[in-house]
C-alpha cells in the first residue's frame, strides 16, 4: 500500500491541526471532519493540495475528496491525527454483532504471527518425527534444539500476543510485550508454585476447591499456568488499554512517560493475577465437572461434548480444567477416557484444511494452507485455526461438528490413552495397553480420526463457499486496453439526468469521473455489469464494481445518506462477490430516506475514465444503456 504520511500530515496541519478535529470518518471518495472551528482550515491550500482533489462543506461536515483510494489515505491520518480509535468504532459502530466482533478481534491479533506460528508448527512437527523415526534420541542436543525453536512461540505465545493485543486495543506495544512476559515469569506458574505445601485451601469441599500458594498484599491469589495461554494476555491487555486512556487523562504531562505506563501495569496485572486468571480457572473447572456429570449418564453424550467444543474450549483457554482429571486418570487408573474424545478435532480441522487448499482458487489462501495442515498431522492446529477457519467461521464450525461426531464414537467406543503421548499422528503409539499390549484402544483412536477427517473433508466440499472472488488465471479475460467499446447498464430505474444536476461539486464537475445521475423511481440496485463488489460500504450506501474487462462503477445512492450509517439500506450481496448484469445488488427505502432529508439522486461514475477514450452518455437517449465506454 503507498505510504500518504506526507499527504496526511498536510491535510491534518490545514484542517486547523489535530485539536481543531472532533471526529473523521471516511466514504468512498472523501475525508468526512467534524471539526470544531471550521474557519481555522485553510479552504484554498488543501485544495490546490496534490493528492487531494477538492474541499466541501456539507451536513456539518468537511469534507476533503481525495478519490478511491481515500481508505488509506484515512488510516494515515488517523494515525497522524491520533483519533484511529474512535474513527474506527464511529465507522463500524452497529455494524458487527458480538460474534463477529469477537472473531475480528482474535484474526487481528494472530494476523501478525500466523506465518512463525506455522513454521513453528512445522518444526515440532518435524522435530516428532524425526524422534518417532529414531533419527536421534529425545535427550538428544538434537531434539532439544529443534523443540525449542519449534516450542518457543508456543510457550511464550502471551509475550507474542501481548504485543499485537496491544497493537489491536490501542495499548503502547512496550507494555503488552511486558504483560505477556510477566504471565510467562516463571515463580508465577502454579506448576513452580505447587512444589511447596499451599498456604491456604479456598472453597474446600465444592467445585470451586483451590489451593493457594501466594498473597498479593494479603489478598489470596487462585493460581495457574499461564504459559501457552491465549485470553488471559488478551483480556488483561484490553483493561490495561482502558486504564491506559484513563490515566493519560488526569497525569501531568510532563510526568506521562513513566508513569501513565507504571500504573497501567501495576493496576491491569494486580486485576489479571486476582479476577481474571481464577475467573478462567472456575470456568474451566465447571465445565469439566459438567462432562464429568454427563459422562455417568451416557459416555457417548459427554464424547460429542468434548469433541464438539474442545476447540472453543482451547481458544479460551478454558480446557485447563481437564488436564489435572486426565493426569489424575493416568496416574491413579492407569488410563483416561474422559478428555479422550478429544482427539478427533485436530484431524477434523485438519482435514477441513485439505478441502479448502482443494477447492479455492485463491493463492494466498492455498499458500496459508499446506504449511498448516502439515503442522496440523503432527497436532499442531493453531496456525490453521487462527489463520484460517476460526476468520471464516463456518469451516470452523465445520471442523467442531466432525470433532463432536468423533467424540461421540470415542466415547461410546471408551477410546483410552494410557500414558501421556504426543501429539497428532504421534499420540496413537500411546492408545497401546502397556501392560497387556493390547490394541483395542488403538483400533478405536485410527477409526475416530479417519471418520473424523472423512466427515470434515466432505462437509467441507460441499458448504465451503469461497468468500473472495477467485483467481482468474483459469479464464482469463480480454484487457480493457483492447476492448472497442463497453456497455454500462441502467442499475436503478428512473430518470436519467446529467451530473450537473447533483448538488455536489465534486460529482457535478466531473472530478471523481465521467458519468450520469439517477432520479430513483424505485429503491433497488442491480448491476449495470459482470464483474466484482470491490467495495461496499459499512453504510451500504455507495457501491464500487469492477467490471470483467476492469471497468471501475462506482454507484452512489442519495447525497450525504452515509449520515444514516445504514438505516434504510439492505445489502443483498458481500464485498468481494461476483456478480452478473442485472443481479440485485441493494435494496433502499426511497420514502425514509426522503422523510430523513436525504436527496434520493444517485451518481454513476466510471473512476478511471481517464483510462479510456471517452465514456458516452448514452443514457439520456436509451432507455436501457446508461453509459458506453470507448478506447
Amino acid at each position: 500500500m503507498k505510504d500518504y504520511k506526507q499527504l496526511a500530515m498536510e491535510i491534518v496541519k490545514h484542517v486547523g491541526g489535530k485539536e481543531n478535529i472532533s471526529s473523521l470518518t471516511h466514504c468512498v471518495t472523501r475525508l468526512r471532519f467534524q471539526l470544531k472551528d471550521e474557519t481555522l482550515a485553510d479552504d484554498e491550500i488543501l485544495k490546490k493540495m496534490d493528492g487531494v482533489v477538492t474541499i466541501m462543506k456539507s451536513a456539518g461536515q468537511y469534507q476533503v475528496v481525495i478519490g478511491n483510494h481515500v481508505a488509506a489515505v484515512y488510516a494515515d491520518v488517523c494515525e497522524v491525527a491520533g483519533i484511529s480509535e474512535a474513527s474506527s468504532q464511529q465507522e463500524n459502530k452497529a455494524h458487527k454483532n458480538v460474534f463477529d466482533a469477537l472473531i475480528d478481534t482474535i484474526s487481528g491479533i494472530f494476523q501478525p504471527i500466523l506465518g512463525i506460528m506455522t513454521a513453528a508448527g512445522m518444526l515440532k512437527g518435524l522435530n516428532a518425527l524425526f524422534l518417532a523415526m529414531g533419527w536421534y534420541s529425545d535427550a538428544s542436543g538434537s531434539a532439544i534444539f529443534m523443540n525449542a525453536v519449534g516450542d518457543a512461540l508456543f510457550m511464550y505465545l502471551p509475550i507474542m500476543l501481548g504485543y499485537t493485543s496491544a497493537k489491536k486495543f490501542h495499548l503502547k506495544p512496550f507494555v503488552g510485550l511486558v504483560i505477556g512476559a510477566t504471565l510467562c515469569y516463571p515463580a508465577i506458574q502454579q506448576s513452580t508454585l505447587a512444589a511447596s505445601d499451599p498456604l491456604y485451601t479456598l472453597f474446600s469441599g465444592t467445585l470451586f476447591e483451590s489451593p493457594v500458594y501466594m498473597e498479593i498484599f494479603k489478598i489470596p491469589v487462585i493460581t495457574m499456568d499461564y504459559t501457552s495461554t491465549v485470553v488471559p494476555v488478551i483480556l488483561i491487555c484490553y483493561f490495561a488499554a482502558k486504564c491506559q486512556k484513563g490515566l493519560e487523562r488526569f497525569i501531568p504531562e510532563t510526568l506521562k512517560f513513566f508513569f501513565v505506563p507504571m500504573f497501567t501495569l501495576f493496576i491491569a496485572m494486580f486485576c489479571g493475577f486476582v479476577v481474571i486468571g481464577p475467573i478462567a480457572t472456575f470456568a474451566s473447572n465447571l465445565i469439566a465437572g459438567g462432562i464429568m456429570s454427563v459422562r455417568d449418564f451416557s459416555p457417548l453424550l459427554a464424547g460429542a461434548l468434548v469433541g464438539g467444543f474442545w476447540q472453543a474450549l482451547v481458544i479460551f483457554g478454558l480446557h485447563w480444567g481437564f488436564i489435572p482429571v486426565y493426569i489424575n486418570n493416568i496416574a491413579t487408573l492407569g488410563f483416561d477416557n474422559v478428555m479422550m474424545p478429544f482427539f478427533g478435532a485436530t484431524f477434523a480441522q485438519t482435514a477441513v484444511v485439505i478441502a479448502m487448499m482443494i477447492k479455492t482458487k485463491d493463492k494466498k489462501l492455498r499458500a496459508l494452507c499446506a504449511p498448516a495442515a502439515i503442522s496440523g498431522i503432527f497436532g499442531v492446529t493453531e496456525p490453521a485455526i487462527y489463520g484460517i477457519t476460526l476468520p471464516r467461521k463456518k469451516p470452523f464450525i465445520i471442523s467442531c461438528i466432525a470433532s463432536a461426531i468423533a467424540g461421540a464414537y470415542f466415547g461410546f467406543a471408551n477410546l483410552r490413552e494410557f500414558i501421556m503421548g504426543g501429539m497428532g499422528i504421534f499420540e496413537f503409539p500411546a492408545m497401546i495397553d502397556p501392560a497387556t499390549n493390547n490394541m483395542d484402544s488403538l483400533i478405536v483412536g485410527i477409526i475416530g480420526a479417519v471418520g473424523a477427517m472423512a466427515i470434515a473433508f466432505i462437509l467441507t466440499m460441499i458448504f465451503y463457499k469461497e468468500e473472495t472472488v477467485a483467481d482468474k488465471e483459469e479464464e482469463p479475460t480480454k484487457p480493457a486496453e483492447l476492448l472497442e467499446r463497453e456497455i454500462i447498464q441502467l442499475p436503478i430505474e428512473g430518470k436519467v439526468v446529467s451530473l450537473t444536476e447533483v448538488k455536489d461539486p465534486a460529482f457535478a464537475q466531473g472530478i471523481l469521473g465521467k458519468g450520469l445521475a439517477i432520479e430513483p423511481t424505485k429503491g433497488e440496485v442491480v448491476s449495470p455489469v459482470n464483474g466484482t463488489i470491490t467495495t461496499l460500504f459499512p453504510t451500504y450506501h455507495a457501491i464500487g464494481i469492477t467490471s470483467d474487462t476492469g471497468v471501475e462503477v462506482l454507484i452512489h445512492v442519495g447525497m450525504d445518506t452515509v449520515q444514516l450509517e445504514g438505516k434504510f439500506f439492505t445489502p443483498l450481496i458481500k464485498q468481494g462477490e461476483h456478480v452478473t448484469a442485472g443481479q440485485k445488488l441493494l435494496n433502499f427505502d426511497m420514502e425514509a430516506i426522503q422523510q430523513a432529508g436525504y436527496s434520493l439522486i444517485t451518481p454513476i461514475i466510471i473512476t478511471n475514465s481517464s483510462q479510456y477514450l471517452d465514456v458516452v452518455e448514452t443514457g439520456l437517449e436509451n432507455e436501457k444503456e446508461l453509459l458506453t465506454i470507448l478506447r
